[in-house]
């Protein structure tokens, strides 16, 4: 272990590296897309952009992808032999020129369809968020105007607090409410006419 004059000596040098990369990369607010997209192929950690600025998100916890996991797979059981995608983060869902987010599970009915690309998705048709502890009204508020203005026909906000599952349908520019689904109750999607979720097993997935 190392002693507290050893780790005295090391703080020079830290600070020395925190200097170098404060010179050599850009500022908040000065990131371009493609150096959003260049930092973001090489790191492990969920990174948001937005005209500029990057906001890294906390690490998922085990609740989180268990609830995620279950979810991806109904989805997947769903559309999957129908010829549809479902990807979980991390994967980059361009909102417009300019901004990225990171959803918890993107879809596309038809895996052949265009917005599908290699570095990043340029839309999907469901996009789905796992509520954050740390700062609920990001899945809440900002992202449902987010895939709003991004098109997005339908958005799931999926609450462990709260244990509810509020599936989004985009009328025009903006979400209205297709349905609030809480425990004894199937989320159903709007998109998928067929496909239902019960929101117990949502809530207990372990």
């Amino acid at each position: 272990m190392a002693t507290a004059a050893q780790l005295s000596a090391d703080l020079p040098a830290t600070q020395e590296w925190k200097d170098v990369l404060e010179e050599i990369l850009p500022r908040q607010g000065a990131w371009s897309e493609e150096e959003y997209l260049i930092l973001t192929n090489h790191r492990n950690r969920l990174v948001e952009f937005t005209d500029g600025i990057l906001e890294v998100l906390p690490a998922p916890t085990d609740r989180h992808q268990a609830i995620l996991g279950l979810l991806y797979l109904a989805f997947l059981n769903c559309i999957g032999p129908r010829g549809g995608t479902v990807r979980f983060a991390p994967l980059r869902l361009r909102i417009r020129p300019g901004k990225f987010r990171e959803p918890d599970l993107v879809l596309l009915r038809s895996a052949a369809d265009p917005r599908r690309q290699n570095r990043f998705w340029d839309g999907a048709d469901l996009a789905l968020e796992v509520v954050s502890e740390e700062k609920p009204e990001r899945d809440l508020v900002e992202k449902r105007g987010d895939y709003a203005e991004a098109h997005v026909p339908e958005y799931w906000i999926v609450n462990p607090q709260t244990e509810t599952i509020t599936v989004l349908r985009l009328r025009g520019d903006a979400y209205e409410e297709a349905g609030i689904y809480r425990r004894g109750q199937a989320a159903a999607a709007a998109l998928l006419s067929d496909f239902s979720v019960a929101a117990a097993a949502v809530f207990d997935a372990d």
